[in-house]
């Protein structure tokens, strides 16, 4: 029996050490990939409407993983579970980024960077005031901080944006509602009815969101101004990047974190995804690299190391 025993517990421990390193890679996932996508979205739009280039993107990448999940296996999804997705992806994808996308029209994009980066602020408010009440660490908050520093340093240094004073109240306030939204659905998505299989959810929730994007991108007229001539190969490479590696892996890795790690963990990818893409603008668009860079990266690399050693044990959070 004890023998018995110690091998359960082994095989615990290591089914815990497999999740813990699963993690780890969904985040690095999360991290470089879709901070790889800002250079695609400024890519991609340079010919192709925003809102009409998202609403492909999404219902695409969403289109893959449904069939992908169907032929897996996956059941026939209900009502219900269509319901509940279909509210994941309006919060996440049509008012998250759809908001950002006309948003960045009255507000530069440093700032709408900055702003976006509220979204862990707005997690651990819903985490510590929802039914959880999960109090935030003091190391947690000053991780928060210390990553808001970083991130103003990033996209507030003297002579890259015209600064804080310089976008509009509209503008700002519609990307508060939008890092909101997005934290709003993240956290909806942890406890919201979804089929068993984590790829279909994923497809079914970007279906909804491509949906919504297509019909606004209709109501203001991208369709009918759409001259598929003037469309660069180098918008639609962009384009089939998003919906590959930006879409189909980057969001399905951020769903299935969403499900298996800690919420507080699984925000520090707002901190990290402006590095990313500030090191790609560096390297592939020759963008500058100034100590004041440097400095953000520093900031928000200490930040994450506070976040993840501070954050509730999983056994605490359970």
């Amino acid at each position: 029996m004890m023998v018995k025993a110690k091998e359960v517990a082994r095989d615990q421990r290591g089914s815990m050490v497999s999740k813990e390193v699963m993690i780890i890679v969904a985040l690095i996932t999360v991290y470089i990939l879709w901070g790889s996508t800002y250079l695609g979205m400024k890519i991609a739009v340079a010919t192709i409407p925003p809102f009409l280039m998202a609403g492909v993107r999404f219902l695409i990448a969403g289109g893959i993983l449904y069939i992908i999940g169907r032929v897996k296996g996956g059941k026939r999804p209900t009502m219900a579970q269509w319901r509940e997705t279909a509210i994941v992806g309006a919060l996440l994808l049509f008012s998250g980024n759809g908001v950002v996308a006309w948003a960045e029209q009255r507000v530069s994009s440093g700032i709408a960077s900055l702003l976006v980066a509220t979204v862990p602020l707005w997690m651990i408010l819903f985490l510590w005031l929802g039914k959880d009440k999960r109090k935030p660490t003091g190391g947690t908050l000053l991780g928060m901080l210390l990553g808001l520093v970083g991130i103003s340093l990033l996209v507030i240094a003297p002579g890259k944006t015209e600064g804080i004073g310089g976008g509009d109240l509209i503008g700002m306030g519609a990307l508060l509602l939008a890092a909101f939204s997005w934290a709003a659905g993240s956290m909806y998505a942890k406890g919201a009815e979804m089929p068993d299989s984590p790829i279909m959810a994923t497809g079914m929730e970007m279906l909804a969101g491509g949906v919504l994007l297509t019909l606004f991108s209709m109501l203001l007229g991208d369709w009918a101004n759409l001259e598929v001539a003037l469309i660069s190969r180098r918008s639609l490479i962009a384009l089939g990047y998003l919906i590959v590696f930006g879409s189909i892996l980057g969001f399905s890795a951020y769903i299935w974190l969403l499900r298996n790690a800690d919420t507080t963990l699984v925000s520090t990818y707002a901190f990290v995804n402006p590095i990313v893409a500030v090191g790609l603008g560096w390297l592939i668009e020759k963008e500058p690299l100034t100590v004041d860079t440097l400095v953000a990266a520093g900031f928000i690399v200490l930040s994450v190391g506070l976040i993840t050693l501070c954050r509730p044990k999983p056994e605490a959070v359970e």
